[in-house]
């Protein structure tokens, strides 16, 4: 646990991310106003002690709407990772242990996704399933399959030369057996890394998507829609698009951080000038 306090890197990222993670818990609880009221007569006012992040065209407090869409833009990322991670994870585990014709067509079928940008690949998905939180959730867990599936296969293959495996096969152990005790185990380092960084970039498709309008409609209280909306009036007030950019901004930041470290820790070879 020292070694993790001592990383720059890893402990201001987690310190962000509790700090946000907070925040969105509180938001799902209370806020100071209403996130969805509308008040006229306090349409674009700049930041107070009343309203800290001003109000939107609405009226509608702009703190309390970042406060209650924070665990939406977060859920929105962990789930499409976690949906990403489990089907990239199993095809990539599966094609570089049994290799051959599954490791064949598993790559094949990688290699075709990985020519679309993550970006473009889920507004496709959305465009043919159709805007909503649940369709951009299975687009941007789609465009995340490949990435996991690749990292697993390159380290089950890395793994499977170890001599540990080898003595484990010439023991007669099952194939069930050397996946889930000698192999998963030592995938886990680098694939908890590669989750935490494309939880950030989940988070940022997500939000795209629904500044696009393919995702949470208004007036859900979600950072991208947030921006969204902000467009035709960014000019009479900094704040409606600075503070949800800088929210999406910090939460990737941290996420960027913590993934940073993590890897420096669990693998310090992989730090610049590292031994």
């Amino acid at each position: 646990m020292k070694r993790y306090l001592r990383h720059p890197s890893f402990v201001i990222g987690a310190v962000l991310l509790v700090v946000v993670l907070m925040a969105s818990v509180v938001g799902m609880v209370t806020t100071p106003h209403d996130p969805t009221a509308l008040d006229p007569l306090a349409r674009l006012e700049s930041p107070s002690w009343s309203h800290p992040f001003g109000t939107d065209q609405f009226g509608r407090d702009i703190f309390s709407r970042i406060l209650a869409g924070g665990h939406l833009t977060l859920a929105t990322g962990l789930f499409a990772v976690f949906l990403g991670l489990v089907v990239g994870g199993t095809v990539g585990c599966l094609a570089g242990y049994f290799g051959r014709a599954v490791d064949l067509g598993a790559v094949a079928f990688m290699d075709i996704l990985l020519a679309f940008p993550a970006v473009l690949l889920a507004l496709g998905i959305v465009a043919i399933l159709g805007g909503s939180v649940t369709n951009v959730i299975i687009a941007v867990g789609v465009a995340t399959v490949p990435v996991f599936a690749r990292v697993a296969r390159a380290s089950v293959l890395s793994v499977l030369v170890r001599p540990y495996i080898k003595a484990a096969v010439a023991m007669g152990c099952t194939h069930r057996r050397i996946l889930l005790r000698h192999v998963l185990p030592n995938i886990l380092g680098p694939m908890l890394v590669l989750t935490t960084t494309t939880i950030a970039t989940a988070i940022l498709i997500g939000s795209a998507l629904s500044f696009l309008g393919l995702g949470a409609a208004p007036p859900t209280p979600e950072w991208g829609v947030m921006l969204s909306d902000a467009r035709a009036y960014m000019r009479l007030g900094w704040w409606l698009t600075v503070v949800p950019g800088v929210a999406v901004a910090l939460v990737v930041l941290a996420l960027n951080l913590l993934g940073d470290g993590l890897r420096d820790l669990i693998d310090p070879t992989s730090r610049p000038g590292g031994d």
